[in-house]
């Protein structure tokens, strides 16, 4: 990478870390990004970032497209070198932003991947401990397998990011008030109700299993604030959390490939479906625009037959 790609790169990348305070695994591709295009802009010799023209972005897209990039994917760099290239203007660097009129591939937009109601509640009784009777043993019950519950239950109640689920602190939940503290992208904090179910996992892992995670630390200092702990009594990771969700999966007989994500689709579309409007589920999302979340207004047909049947004056 030429000093002056490396110079706007580095100024970039603390500009959207630093100033903006974006998650850093939203850096991370945003690094990602750029570099592949700098290295593709590079290999054409193009050297300095005012060399560029605004055929080289349309020419880097189709680049992609012919690597067989999905569209969602192209969607994605190409946001990341609108990004970039807004970012090189503002500073003075260029006195025009190439990139402004490529415009994202068609088709980038898809609906998500989201779980019908009968599939989440097959999936959240596939990670259930077995109830344990007034003054049984706690020990008898696998810390672990109260973990599970808890925490997909909690994901499916707030429709958290995983990071959000592997973040939580204990002072981040009110069981008292149903309600949980989450800090989303950006370090923004929002409150979200939690749901009856969710609460009583959550009471049963707090009472009969986080405190025997907690003992199995091999750490000088045990983990005395994370919501969730691991088998070795640490934080939960994020990849920990995939793996629990896939595993949930394949118990729940749920034949697609599963992720963290499912669930905060799942929450967004259901509660979209049983009458909740887009603001309202925007702001437990934290999104930042609604645009964001009119993704999931997507219906079935039958839900519009049904609403349409309903609703009309002369559909009789």
């Amino acid at each position: 990478m030429t000093d002056s790609f490396a110079r706007l790169t580095e100024q970039f990348l603390v500009h959207i870390g630093v100033e903006r305070g974006l998650a850093t695994a939203t850096v991370k591709a945003y690094e990602s990004d750029i570099a592949k295009y700098v290295d593709w802009l590079e290999s054409r010799g193009i050297g300095e970032p005012d060399a560029i023209r605004t055929q080289d972005v349309e020419d880097y897209v189709a680049a992609l497209d012919a690597a067989g990039e999905s569209p969602r994917s192209k969607a994605r760099r190409l946001a990341s070198l609108h990004e970039f290239h807004r970012f090189a203007l503002a500073q003075h660097i260029v006195s025009d932003d190439v990139s402004a009129s490529v415009k994202a591939p068609k088709g980038a937009s898809t609906l998500p991947d989201v779980l019908n109601i009968d599939e989440v509640a097959r999936l959240l009784d596939a990670v259930a401990p077995p109830e344990t009777a007034a003054g049984t043993d706690a020990g008898a019950v696998d810390p672990i397998q109260l973990r599970d519950k808890a925490l997909l239950e909690f994901m499916y109640a707030t429709g958290c990011r995983v990071s959000e689920a592997a973040g939580a602190n204990l002072d981040d939940i009110d069981l008292d008030e149903h309600v949980a503290r989450l800090m989303g992208k950006g370090s923004k904090q929002r409150l979200v109700p939690v749901g009856g179910y969710a609460c009583e996992a959550l009471t049963r892992y707090l009472n009969m299993g986080r405190g025997e995670l907690e003992r199995r630390t091999t750490a000088k200092t045990p983990e005395r604030r994370a919501l969730f702990l691991n088998k070795r009594g640490r934080r939960i990771s994020r990849q920990s959390i995939w793996e629990v969700v896939r595993q949930a999966g394949e118990k729940a007989g749920i034949t697609r490939p599963l992720h963290p994500h499912t669930l905060r689709h799942s929450f967004a579309t259901h509660l979209i479906q049983g009458g909740a409007d887009v603001r309202t589920v925007q702001e437990l999302l934290g999104h930042a625009s609604v645009t964001t979340t009119q993704i999931y207004t997507h219906v079935s047909p039958e839900h519009l037959i049904e609403a349409y049947l309903m609703a009309h004056p002369r559909a009789k």
